[in-house]
């Protein structure tokens, strides 16, 4: 039996980008995240250039009642964005949501599991 996730939600958060084809893998991510784990709230964020932000986005789910969220940085690399805006924009949601957990997760890129599978995408 699977863990009640109706108190929990995960926000995949990117850069971002004008174009509006650039968000279709992270809205592809969330969908089938949506679709095999029923209950889960679960939403896409954006640093810049794209909507809705960080904030935005957990805002709609505090106003859920929400009590845990998740913030997976879907980043490939670890740049400054991921080693330090993120930090900071999540510090500021447990500033003005005390009533909130807030848990930051490693970017993707260092998940052991996604390099082997773009390695073997990459050799075939």
């Amino acid at each position: 039996m699977k863990p009640d996730t109706s108190d929990r939600a995960v926000v995949l958060f990117a850069h971002g980008s004008r174009d509006p084809l650039w968000h279709k893998p992270m809205e592809a991510v969330a969908a089938h995240m949506a679709a095999t784990e029923p209950g889960l709230s679960v939403r896409c964020a954006y640093l810049e250039l794209s909507q809705p932000d960080l904030a935005t986005a957990c805002l709609e789910l505090v106003e859920a009642r929400t009590t845990c969220i998740v913030v997976v940085p879907m980043f490939l690399g670890v740049g400054r964005h991921a080693r330090e805006d993120l930090p900071l924009l999540v510090e500021q949601l447990r500033a003005q949501h005390p009533q909130v957990a807030f848990e930051l997760k490693p970017a993707v890129g260092e998940d052991a599991r996604l390099v082997q599978l773009l390695a073997r995408i990459a050799a075939e």
